[in-house]
């Protein structure tokens, strides 16, 4: 009887803690997105959107130098936007004719549709898509990209070697820390789960948080080049725009498209002779040093690769983690961008 009594008494409390549960947790799924910035704010109004196959992807088209003819395009990395190029923006608006920049499909403040087969193809053709809207499809066309936009750009040069009809013609590259050898990229805990995590893989997307977010992503910058937490709340906005964070899992699926497609992507890094350039934190941990520069020596991309040895071992690249331009380095990142499209291999 007491036994009896006891199972009852614990079904009666299990019942109560759901009933107080689901409406909580209900809450907490509808929490809506933060506000924007002032300054993130003043980035969406300075920027426009063009129409890819039915989908809005917004840009930012800035004109700098008159009479310069040279035009650089920024692809930025995951999870964020062209917000990240911010800080660089007027510097290279001192360098450049044009200054271009835009969130990739699923982004910032472009269409985030869902479900949806994201993929670096797709993302190139919209980068392609984008020129053609500008009247630059003849154009030739500086490319600085940043970590997932580096395999955006891996794709834009495939093509370009390939000499198609209608593609992207490289005037040169400039790529920042990205994992563009597959077999050295170490992707955190949570970027696992929620590419492999197969049914789990929703319900982590809708159970993110701001804390969860900061406290994942801090990590992949340096000691000394951490973005506060006012730039982190605006990534953080950038993301559940749209309901981001809900297509998150289906983004991360370029981790698989790189393995699949290695080959393709970083040969077309080792057997191009445009002037190519490589901005590398030392303290990243996904694409952790010195296996990855290992493998970069060892590469036949290092025939082609421009590799500063005198940046590397600098006191600010010493410091610096996966993001470059979003830290104290962005002078240093600036200088040497107008450095190497000035080189010759």
């Amino acid at each position: 009887m007491v036994r009896r009594d006891r199972l009852r008494r614990m079904r009666e409390w299990w019942v109560q803690v759901g009933l107080l549960a689901v409406p909580l947790l209900a809450a907490y799924l509808h929490i809506p997105p933060p506000q924007l910035s002032p300054a993130l704010h003043s980035w969406k109004s300075s920027g426009k959107f063009f129409t890819y196959k039915g989908l809005r992807i917004f840009y930012q088209d800035s004109v700098g130098v008159v009479g310069s003819p040279e035009i650089v395009v920024l692809l930025h990395g995951f999870p964020t936007s062209s917000y990240d190029w911010y800080k660089i923006w007027e510097g290279l608006t001192l360098r450049f004719h044009r200054v271009i920049a835009l969130d990739f499909l699923g982004f910032g403040f472009s269409d985030k549709p869902r479900p949806h087969h994201y993929s670096i193809f797709e993302q190139a053709s919209i980068v392609e898509a984008l020129l053609r809207h500008l009247g630059l499809q003849n154009r030739r066309i500086n490319l600085l990209s940043h970590d997932y936009g580096d395999i955006v750009a891996q794709e834009l040069l495939y093509r370009f070697k390939q000499n198609r009809s209608g593609r992207l013609t490289i005037k040169s590259l400039c790529l920042s820390n990205g994992g563009i050898f597959p077999e050295t990229h170490r992707p955190l805990l949570l970027q696992k789960l929620l590419k492999d995590g197969g049914m789990l893989s929703p319900i982590l997307t809708r159970l993110m948080n701001f804390f969860v977010f900061s406290r994942g992503l801090t990590p992949v910058f340096g000691p000394y080049t951490r973005p506060s937490e006012s730039e982190l709340w605006d990534m953080w906005a950038g993301i559940r725009n749209n309901d981001g964070n809900l297509v998150i899992d289906s983004l991360l699926q370029y981790i698989n498209q790189r393995k699949k497609f290695r080959r393709r992507w970083v040969g077309a890094l080792a057997s191009v002779s445009i002037p190519i350039h490589f901005i590398y934190g030392p303290l990243d941990p996904v694409n952790p040093y010195p296996e990855f520069l290992e493998l970069y020596r060892l590469s036949k991309v290092f025939c082609y690769l421009y590799l500063d040895s005198e940046l590397l071992n600098g006191p600010l690249l010493q410091g610096a983690g996966s993001h470059p331009a979003l830290t104290c380095v962005v002078y240093v990142l600036y200088f040497h961008v107008v450095v190497c499209w000035n080189m010759s291999i």
